[in-house]
């Protein structure tokens, strides 16, 4: 921490030095039009939006936005224009002007929402569900009838690019589970597929996809960052909305959530609560084919699985903005995360040689956790517009006791035995950032951050197990310690022009990794590294933007990954961590273009990725026990990955609005696996044959929403949608697909809406898998698809002016993965 306070204060004196010696801005070209564009009901800048000028219904110039809502049309002939800003949501705004030559400023023009006049009160209409921006690729969840749950997980299906496993809730965008995943802007230490299952959906905004994010954000994720957008309001007076939904197929699932917010002068104080209720039904099959080569290994093996979790889960917020005057501001949160969690499954063994006795093992746990947030920030305004600096120092403390009792049933030897797992992690965050609008075309950003992690996982047991030499003894305790220390730091400097503009990074990292077992060093890690990032985008009219990107990525490995501690244990397979891992290092390249349509737009977008030490799950032969199997983690050979993406949102009709999205992307993967191949009877550990495997993947995604406006007040959804066949290394998953329906109905002048969702109407939705490595078995998993949600929403008080705003931060150290 003293390292990056001494770089603190060296960048504290480069800035006291930078302000002092700015240049003065350049004279405006003569014929320039200026000004900025905000929101009128927020009073906060909308980037992105469409100016032109006309002449004859002719356009003669245009451009767009910056992200603080300034823009600038240059080389302009004196003459009289007809000025235009457009945006989707909003009025057209026009203006007759006049060119003399001069820097014309046209000062701030405020636009407003498309409304439309419902028994005397003015109801805004929505926006698109899918709105592309520049940098990243905006989904309305609220505007969404079929993006509707009981939690975040539920959702994410409906997502493009996005998929999850719903039997492990690991969550993956363009076909990699390599993904950051913030909320509000911030990563708690909540594992991905807890924290997913924690949000109630009726409490999400909007969902945020920033595929190949700047030199600004940390490296981390190779596909990118997810950032889901929570409600949340700061108007003048008291304020705040109720949500509730139920959604129910085998068991019932209950979410609530509810906000309140009250500013007056200079204080905004805020605060919230959600939580999550339900019983969750999970079952599925795996055979494991026979071999004929052998006596040792069974005729047709049949495992039956069925599970059944009851969790609890609740969301704390509260927080303060303290306004010390126009240029300082003082803001203060908390999170507290609670979860309560019991489980019990349920794996039956049954052979189909009669000679040989079924086996059944029984599991059940309890497992409980809470995690604490402390945010700290303080921003500092300056004179000129947009320029600013800014400190933030967040702390993170997760604690999580889980108790596990395994108990065998019929032909297993195996005894009864229980684990203990505790889990306490730790994480503090300092950033320091500076934004410099060095010109009315140019800004510039530099930044530090100093993060240090740390978490430690102690496990005991009251079972068995082999050592290396293949007898059976008491199963050792184990202290697992796993750290990491960063020190990074930023630049980033854009220009915009007329038709185009651009933006170059870089971000340097000192990385400290180091692991200990029992008191023992067992794993180090030590590396620097440049994360360079670059954009550059054209817009040739006001229909038609292009761009390309780059930047450099990083995947350090999570503690699921790492942690040589028994997550979980079946009685043929078990899942253990790899606390050898190397990072993972991606170069994304990305090209956009974006279509505006007189009814809509369409987006088309492709992408490259060259990856280095590509880490995978993998599944090996026990050693001990040639009969079973261990789920791990490994690092792989270098591989590449492409794909392209559509969407679209279009209203052909005034009643009919579509939002439909289309993806593919190939993969290219290599690694060692393994087989067992028996010669004889005799089956030994000279009979698991290692290959290199290369298996091409081309998955095929599809979505296709459409939402029917019947009255004011009724609207009405279908929404489709289809997975393709994903091969891997080791097994095919098979497609899958479901429809989706959904109503919705305003009430109380829009402040009030209900809506009944039946999802997966024709119970199409399941996992079913083949492989061959390391034995020949196939599969499928269930789960409760085919659910109605019914949800209901108010929200009450009014005002003009919203809090500040939390930058936006990735932050934290992905979980681990699951099965499939």
């Amino acid at each position: 921490m003293k390292h990056f306070i001494l770089l603190c204060t060296a960048f504290f004196s480069f800035l006291t030095y930078s302000q002092n010696s700015t240049p003065n801005n350049e004279l405006a070209k003569t014929g320039s039009v200026t000004g900025i564009v905000i929101d009128q009901s927020l009073q906060q800048p909308i980037p992105y939006a469409t100016v032109v000028l006309k002449q004859n219904g002719e356009n003669i110039v245009g451009g767009i936005t910056a992200d603080n809502g300034s823009f600038e049309l240059t080389k302009i002939e004196e003459g009289t224009y007809t000025f235009e800003i457009q945006f989707i949501g909003y009025q057209t705004y026009s203006k007759e002007i006049s060119i003399t030559g001069n820097k014309t400023n046209l000062g701030t023009i405020t636009l407003v929402e498309n409304v439309t006049e419902l028994e005397g009160v003015d109801v805004v209409a929505e926006r698109s569900t899918i709105e592309q921006k520049i940098d990243r690729k905006v989904i309305n969840v609220g505007k969404d009838l079929t993006t509707q749950g009981a939690t975040a997980s539920d959702i994410m299906n409906n997502i493009p690019s996005v998929n999850v496993d719903q039997q492990t809730g690991q969550l993956s965008m363009r076909g990699n589970s390599n993904v950051r995943v913030m909320v509000d802007g911030k990563l708690s230490n909540v594992p991905v597929a807890q924290l997913l299952k924690q949000i109630p959906s009726t409490s999400i905004k909007k969902i945020e996809l920033i595929t190949n994010p700047s030199a600004k954000y940390n490296p981390e994720g190779m596909s990118g960052i997810i950032n889901i957008v929570l409600y949340k309001d700061a108007n003048i007076g008291f304020n705040g909305n109720i949500n509730l939904g139920l959604a129910y197929q085998d068991e019932a699932k209950f979410n609530s959530s509810g906000d309140l917010n009250y500013r007056n002068g200079k204080f905004n104080v805020y605060g919230s609560y959600g939580n999550n209720i339900g019983k969750y039904v999970n079952d599925g099959v795996v055979e494991r084919m026979d071999d004929e080569n052998t006596t040792d290994f069974n005729e047709n093996q049949f495992q039956y699985f069925s599970f059944l979790n009851n969790n609890k889960s609740h969301l704390y917020k509260a927080g303060i903005d303290f306004y010390l005057n126009e240029k300082n501001t003082i803001s203060v949160f908390t999170n507290q995360n609670i979860f309560d969690g019991k489980g019990r499954g349920d794996t039956q063994i049954v052979n189909m040689d009669p000679s040989v006795d079924n086996s059944r093992q029984v599991f059940t746990n309890e497992n409980s956790n809470h995690n604490e947030q402390y945010n700290f920030d303080y921003k500092r305004d300056f004179e000129k517009e947009g320029h600013n600096i800014e400190f933030e120092i967040d702390y993170n403390n997760f604690k999580d006791e889980e108790d596990a009792d395994f108990n065998y049933i019929g032909a297993s030897t195996q005894p009864d035995y229980q684990d203990f797992v505790d889990t306490r992690r730790q994480q503090t965050i300092a950033n320091l950032d500076y934004v410099n609008p060095l010109s009315e075309k140019s800004k510039l950003e530099l930044g530090l951050e100093y993060r240090t992690f740390e978490t430690d996982v102690d496990y005991s047991s009251t079972g068995f197990t082999f050592n290396s030499g293949g007898v059976l003894i008491p199963t050792p305790d184990t202290d697992f310690i796993y750290g990491m220390d960063i020190y990074s730091a930023y630049t980033t400097f854009g220009q915009n022009f007329e038709k185009w503009s651009y933006q170059v990074g870089a971000r340097f990292e000192d990385v400290s990794v180091k692991a200990d077992t029992n008191s023992v060093r067992s794993f180090t890690d030590d590396y620097k590294q440049i994360y360079p990032s670059a954009f550059v985008t054209y817009n040739p009219s006001e229909k038609n933007q292009f761009q390309i990107s780059f930047s450099r990525r990083v995947d350090r490995p999570g503690l699921g990954q790492v942690n040589p501690i028994r997550e979980w244990s079946t009685p043929q397979i078990s899942s253990y961590g790899n606390d050898e891992l190397l990072p993972q290092f991606t170069n994304s390249y990305e090209t956009n273009y974006t279509r505006r349509l007189e009814h809509g737009s369409i987006t088309f977008g492709i992408y490259y990725r060259s990856i280095e030490d590509e880490i995978n799950q993998v599944l090996y032969v026990d050693r001990l026990d040639l009969t079973k199997q261990i789920l791990t983690y490994d690092n792989f050979d270098n591989t590449n990955a492409y794909g392209f993406e559509i969407s679209t949102n279009y209203k052909p009709l005034d009643w009919w609005s579509i939002n439909g999205s289309v993806d593919m992307y190939a993969q290219k993967q290599r690694g060692l696996t393994e087989q067992l191949i028996p010669d004889d009877n005799d089956v030994t550990v000279d009979d698991i044959i290692t290959e290199e495997v290369e298996v091409n993947n081309v998955a095929f995604n599809a979505r296709l929403n459409n939402n029917f406006t019947v009255t004011k007040n009724l609207t009405l959804s279908l929404f489709g949608y289809y997975r393709g066949k994903n091969k891997g290394l080791q097994m095919d998953a098979k497609p899958m697909y479901f429809v989706n329906t959904g109503a919705r109905y305003s009430f109380a002048g829009g402040k009030g809406t209900f809506s009944l969702n039946f999802n997966d109407i024709f119970n199409t939705m399941q996992f079913s898998f083949e492989g061959q490595r390391p034995y020949e078995q196939n599969g499928t998993f269930n789960w409760e698809s085919r659910t109605i949600f019914a949800g209901l929403s108010y929200r009450f008080g009014s005002g003009k002016n919203r809090k500040v705003q939390r930058k936006q931060r990735d932050s934290n150290t992905k979980e681990g993965g699951g099965i499939m």
